[in-house]
């Protein structure tokens, strides 16, 4: 399987065309497309809303890994 991920603007018609290219050697191969909806909340009720809904979604442990090491830097 092959993941891409796209950015594209669906016209003023209503209607998003997307050109992905694939290489020849997928030619002929079945292809999935899925489209999510997203729809941005513009008051202040429906952006409570999505807020309430993600509370409590975080699952698992919270765990900051490893920063790696100071860099030495010239002075300035």
């Amino acid at each position: 399987m092959i993941a891409k991920v796209l950015n594209a603007r669906v016209g003023s018609d209503g209607v998003l065309r997307l050109e992905v290219p694939m290489g020849e050697a997928l030619a002929g191969e079945k292809v999935e497309v899925a489209v999510a909806e997203y729809r941005v909340p513009e008051t202040d009720e429906e952006k409570r809303a999505v807020i309430r809904s993600l509370a409590g979604a975080w699952q698992g442990e919270f765990e900051r890994p490893p920063q790696g090491e100071l860099q030495d830097r010239d002075p300035l």
